[in-house]
């Protein structure tokens, strides 16, 4: 199998090439270095550069993901997020290929007591979020039998990410305050490669099956605030001989951005695992992986 994947540097793709090359999957990963170059800021290039790699399955991992930035550049990112995607998801129709496009928690607004389920509505509060609903609608608007992904809080032993931003706190710092108002679920981008691997074959192998397309949940197995999540990175780091670092619990409130956040970012994944049978793993286990990779790859 090989996949075409859209992005270079990007936490999943990058995830996806090191799957890939474990799992005998040849992964062309393009992006504005290739040539000629793909940039989804620009549509017109999309059919173009895709047309020429050779390839089984599309996936879209290619976004602007800077949330805060986002508000000031909304134009940009729905260029890139929704009219960018949408062109991918063109060109894989036309070449009759299956496409997996990459979404997130943020097209919902956060209000919710519980896991967000596919068909629950969408009320995006964040310039970011509104620019991926709006790949989403574009992407089943130019290719009814796409396959979108919603995931969530993504991190990786590489790439700028929440994970390596508290190891490098917890450096200098004796206690780091995080936010413990906010609920998700931590998803390590490696998962997400895995996962990505698994529906990509199943759509190969059951082209015609139609509870194969649409939208589905794709997040790390249980829940968390950033709390939590910080404590436990903090708790592996120290288990591999880093200093005690404390985590101080704040609200939303004294954490102001310029972007607001969901309250309740849980995603149920329920879908997935019926369909596909495809469940990622505890979000602990693979927090600790991911730390424990980090502090060895520094020693």
């Amino acid at each position: 199998m090989r996949l075409i994947v859209t992005g270079t540097n990007g936490q999943v793709a990058l995830a996806l090439i090191e799957r890939g090359a474990a799992q005998n999957v040849d992964v062309a990963a393009i992006g504005r270095s290739w040539r000629p170059g793909l940039d989804l800021a620009d549509p017109a290039t999309v059919a173009s550069v895709l047309s020429a790699v050779d390839g089984d399955v599309i996936i879209n991992a290619a976004a602007y993901t800077a949330v805060d930035k986002a508000e000031s550049e909304e134009e940009l990112a729905t260029r890139i997020n929704g009219e960018g995607a949408g062109a991918v998801a063109r060109a894989a129709a036309r070449r009759g290929v299956p496409f997996l496009h990459l979404s997130t928690d943020y097209v919902f607004d956060g209000s919710l007591d519980r896991p967000w389920r596919e068909d629950d509505p969408t009320c995006p509060i964040a310039a970011y979020g509104r620019s991926k609903l709006a790949g989403e609608q574009a992407v089943l608007r130019e290719n009814p039998g796409a396959t979108i992904l919603r995931t969530a809080w993504v991190y990786a032993p590489f790439g700028a990410n929440f994970v390596r931003t508290m190891l490098r706190l917890g450096e200098t710092r004796e206690e780091v305050s995080v936010v413990a108002d906010q609920h998700g679920a931590p998803t390590a981008a490696l998962d997400i490669a895995d996962a990505l691997i698994a529906i990509a074959r199943k759509r190969l192998a059951e082209p015609a099956n139609p509870a194969l397309s649409g939208v589905f949940h794709m997040s790390g197995g249980g829940e968390a605030t950033w709390a939590d999540f910080a404590e436990e990175i903090f708790a592996e780091a120290e288990r591999h001989g880093r200093k005690p670092v404390r985590v101080r619990r704040i609200g939303t409130a004294d954490y102001p951005t310029p972007a607001r956040r969901p309250a309740n970012s849980r995603l149920d994944n329920s879908k997935l695992k019926n369909v596909y049978g495809v469940a990622l793993p505890d979000w602990r286990l693979s927090t600790r992986a991911c730390v424990a990779r980090l502090l060895q790859d520094s020693n």
